[in-house]
């Protein structure tokens, strides 16, 4: 931060509120988790202590809520900072292809969400899948890729928050770091995933809130912009003396802006890949009942939309318009390109336009978006850590308890190494924007591979780990390769260029696409998806020995984990399980009636509606005003301030107000039973 920009909170609004409000809310999810898992223990036929209800949610979700989990998980506090920080860097443009770069993964989810339903419906984790048609080889592959990704995206979440935390108090980055995931750690292994649904729900409430006082303040209120028409006035003036390069006559309010667009496409695919290998996302379709897993994730993907677009199109265009106004923390001065990529210009702004209040309401925001995402980040960490280290390679045999009990002990685990990552990044001076922009050329190579694991029967074994292999590498290479050709050095600041992690990114994505493909079709497998169907299914001869006993879980057969051809069925047909089988072995007997039809169905809604709305978001709205060189009119910009409004009600109401009613008739059966004592069934 500059010297000019003090921190407008005191260190010890720092420590002592920011202790109170990381530790004491944090602690006060806790307290409601413990109440909330009281009740649903006693009440309801799910229990916190069976590993199915603490990893899947016994896969009974509904879809507004479900839908309310993804905006939540999907808003991190990059979401926030790095949205506003391309619209202070490239105008009107950022916001939207920050929007429309990113939705697009949770609406072509959808389909794999549906997928995951039909071919593998009993599955805890992705990589379950993996191992499954693969084998082992290519769990560890893909499992490397998976951790490299919640770390990546963990560690980023605290090095947003932790910065924002510092600008505004002056507190050590680091005590921020270690505070923030503290809470949130507490509240996750009381509660698991169900836990993480309801506190998603909280926090999306109080985030929508807080962005619609943002807005409402600085498009109807403040003094300083009050009106779209004034904010259109003052970016107007800020062109004059700022312009931006790429933007046509470096106006703001234009979407011909040439490096938003190649921050879409790099977004794009820096998304897909923390979309398609985040376990937190299988790991909703997972908990969601079947019928509308599809349905959740179409209306998550159009509610997210309207974080970033309304927050920066608020907070980021306010950040530019003010920055030579006395009231702005760095005046005189133009804020530094470091504290800029650092994620600053909403705080400044918050600042200039409301003050201390401003202040505390982004610190609240930030609070939400990051312990949100962290809780997400944490309970899919710990299934993957759970089911895929512990019981696929330590003690195959594990009973419910002890999976129960290495899932909280993961959890803490993981609490730890994401702050000690976002500690290395923030010593090695790697800020949030080059980590946003960077983290998809590493990733990328394995998006198509894992996708494809699901939803083509063709993808062979060798395919699928040289697609991730090849991707990395060809990644790796035309990132500093450009970095290099450009700037004639490989620094942190020339690798975070946009051609570089482009170049990267782009290559990343494209190699293990075009890898997996080609040599999947040079000798195509005929995979045989009762394999996947058959993971964690109960063999017909197995359940309760004659004593009594629980028989341990069963896995889909382990002959297929290391042999090259996949096509035999399994060996013993499945049965449906008992509820006392299935809390034996962690599987659900609910949430599996649907018909292939109605599957097939939901395939299809999936397909036509992703491909709708991508083109739509993606092509059809902001492709011709890019080649036209359209710069908005005062009226054109007011009508789109209206819509960013409208947008975050339409959310307001997916995200906030559909989970209540869809749980509308619950609350009455549960005081009826609270009356008699009696159990809600399923």
């Amino acid at each position: 931060m500059s010297d000019s920009a003090a921190a407008i909170l005191p260190v010890g609004a720092g420590y002592g509120k920011l202790t109170c409000v990381v530790i004491g809310i944090g602690f006060f999810f806790a307290f409601l988790m413990m109440g909330i898992s009281w009740m649903q223990n006693r009440y309801t036929a799910y229990s916190t202590k069976q590993s199915e209800e603490f990893n899947t949610a016994s896969r009974s979700v509904k879809p507004g809520l479900i839908a309310s989990g993804i905006v939540s998980a999907w808003t991190w506090a990059a979401t926030l900072l790095q949205s506003s920080t391309v619209a202070y860097t490239y105008g009107v443009a950022g916001p939207f292809w920050y929007a429309a770069g990113a939705t697009v993964q949770i609406l072509v989810f959808s389909i794999l969400a549906c997928k995951v339903k039909q071919n593998a419906p009993r599955c805890h984790t992705y990589l379950e899948i993996i191992n499954a048609r693969y084998g082992r080889v290519a769990h560890l592959v893909f499992m490397v890729f998976a951790f490299i990704t919640n770390i990546l995206v963990s560690s980023q979440l605290l090095l947003g928050g932790s910065a924002v935390v510092t600008a505004l108090t002056g507190m050590n980055v680091y005590a921020a770091i270690f505070l923030i995931p503290v809470g949130v750690c507490a509240y996750v292994i009381l509660g698991g995933l169900r836990a993480t649904f309801l506190c998603d729900y909280s926090h999306t409430l109080i985030l929508m809130i807080i962005i619609l006082y943002f807005m409402f303040h600085a498009y109807a209120t403040s003094e300083l912009i009050g009106s779209p028409s004034a904010m259109y006035d003052l970016l107007k003036n800020a062109a004059i003396s700022r312009p931006i390069a790429g933007n046509h006559e470096g106006s703001y309010v234009t979407l011909k802006s040439n490096f938003a667009l190649i921050f879409g496409v790099i977004q794009l695919c820096s998304g897909s890949g923390t979309v398609f290998l985040d376990q937190a996302y299988w790991q909703r379709a997972i908990a969601s009942q079947p019928s509308t897993a599809v349905k959740a994730y179409i209306l998550g993907g159009i509610a997210w939309f309207a974080i970033p677009f309304g927050f920066s199109t608020t907070l980021g265009l306010a950040a530019a318009a003010l920055t030579d106004h006395p009231s702005f923390p760095t005046y005189p001065n133009v804020p530094s390109a470091h504290e800029i990529s650092s994620g600053l210009a909403a705080p400044y702004v918050a600042i200039a336009l409301l003050g201390k209040n401003g202040a505390v309401a982004l610190l609240i925001v930030l609070f939400m978006a990051v312990t949100s995402s962290a809780s997400a980040e944490l309970i899919a960490t710990s299934s993957l850590l759970t089911f895929d280290v512990y019981k696929a390679y330590i003690q195959p045999k594990a009973t419910p308890k002890q999976l129960i009990f290495v899932s909280h002990i993961m959890i803490c685990f993981f609490g730890v190494i994401m702050a000690v990552f976002a500690c290395i990044w923030n010593v090695a001076t790697i800020d949030l924007g080059w980590l946003f922009l960077v983290m998809g050329l590493l990733i990328g190579g394995a998006v198509f591979p894992a996708a494809f694991s699901i939803i083509w029967k063709k993808q062979t074994r060798i395919g699928a780990i040289s697609g991730c292999l090849c991707g990395l590498a060809a990644g790796l290479i035309a990132w500093l390769t450009t970095a290099f050709r450009y700037y004639g050095e490989i620094t942190v600041a020339t690798t975070g260029t946009e051609y570089a992690t482009l170049a990267g990114n782009l290559a990343a994505i494209m190699t293990g696409l075009i890898v997996t493909t080609v040599i999947s079709l040079i000798k195509p497998d005929d995979f045989d998806w009762e394999i996947t169907r058959a993971i964690n299914a109960i063999p017909v001869n197995q359940g309760v020995r004659p004593d009594g006993t629980e028989i341990p879980e069963v896995n889909a057969p382990s002959s297929f984990d290391d042999k090259e051809d996949n096509k035999t069925s399994p060996s013993s047909p499945i049965a449906t399980p008992s509820e006392t089988d299935a809390e034996a072995l962690h599987v659900s007997s609910t949430g599996m009636e649907d018909s292939p039809s109605s599957l097939h169905s939901a395939f299809k809604l999936a397909c036509i509606s992703s491909l709708v709305l991508t083109l739509v978001l993606d092509f059809l709205l902001p492709m011709p005003m890019f080649f036209s060189h359209y710069i908005f009119s005062k009226g054109f910009f007011t009508a789109w301030v209206v819509i960013s409004f409208i947008w975050v009600f339409v959310s307001s109401a997916i995200s906030c107000f559909l989970p209540i009613w869809e749980t509308r008739t619950f609350w009455g059966e549960l005081w009826g039973k609270i009356r008699t004592g009696g159990v809600i069934e399923k």
